[in-house]
């Protein structure tokens, strides 16, 4: 075989050997409190899920969360928000849509949905619209509140909202991470108690960014807000192979 020839099949094989590295993504985040980025995080015990799932995926995805402290699927819409989103969409863009903390209060017309009216169409709106523009949606149901009762049991607070959205996602065959579900494990793990580490449980003068104390069972701590984007990261991982290449997890 003649020495050029030899490199050059060298060069063929080392060329098939060789991973493709992934074509860059952006996954944009909608959502209310328990999803979005908190401020002054050197100071902030605070943080939304979708803040800390950049840990779990890599360089190859950027993670735009747009998710806002209480909105609702109503009140998202009609701030323009989702309008903002919808134009900069781009095919192969995914969107995470997690709404239902807020479209349940019914002592505010600028945010309240009926969950089998308005908050379901506003849903399928979501995904019509993402899909319109080759974005992939993918719906999760809302995260639980740590709501143990006397006997400790977790109740839950949501009421059909995570139905609904379970629903959309099946008729309308888009990706579901139940982290409705995935939560109520996790705390239930931790226990009445332990769980409390997941959210904002301080006494006075225990954390000077809450000089007279805290007591908040929605709202996620560093480390709650860490392993429910782990979780979410995992099962997207699971239900998305679209997503394995990104994830690390996955690694």
């Amino acid at each position: 075989m003649k020495r050029s020839s030899f490199f050059l099949i060298l060069m063929l094989v080392f060329a098939g050997c060789a991973q493709k590295a992934p074509e860059p993504i952006i996954i944009y985040m909608i959502g209310d409190s328990t999803m979005a980025n908190k401020p002054n995080p050197d100071q902030n015990p605070e943080r939304g899920w979708g803040q800390m799932l950049p840990l779990f995926f890599t360089d190859h995805v950027t993670i735009d969360n747009r998710a806002v402290n209480g909105r609702s699927t109503r009140s998202f819409i009609n701030q323009g928000r989702w309008k903002a989103i919808y134009d900069s969409l781009k095919p192969g863009n995914y969107v995470f849509i997690q709404f239902g903390h807020n479209d349940s209060k019914s002592n505010d017309s600028s945010r309240f949905t009926n969950p089998h009216t308005a908050y379901r169409h506003n849903l399928m709106r979501f995904v019509q619209e993402a899909r319109e523009k080759k974005a992939i949606p993918v719906i999760f149901s809302s995260i639980v509140r740590r709501n143990f009762n006397e006997y400790g049991t977790l109740v839950d607070t949501h009421g059909d909202y995570p139905l609904e959205a379970r629903l959309v996602a099946e008729e309308m065959d888009v990706p579901f991470i139940d982290l409705q579900y995935y939560t109520e494990v996790l705390e239930e793990s931790y226990g009445p108690e332990g769980s409390k580490k997941l959210h904002l449980h301080y006494l006075p003068g225990e954390h000077p960014y809450y000089p007279n104390g805290k007591e908040d069972d929605t709202h996620l701590s560093v480390m709650g807000a860490t392993q429910v984007a782990e979780l979410a990261a995992r099962h997207l991982n699971k239900e998305l192979l679209s997503l394995n290449v990104y994830i690390k997890s996955n690694k």
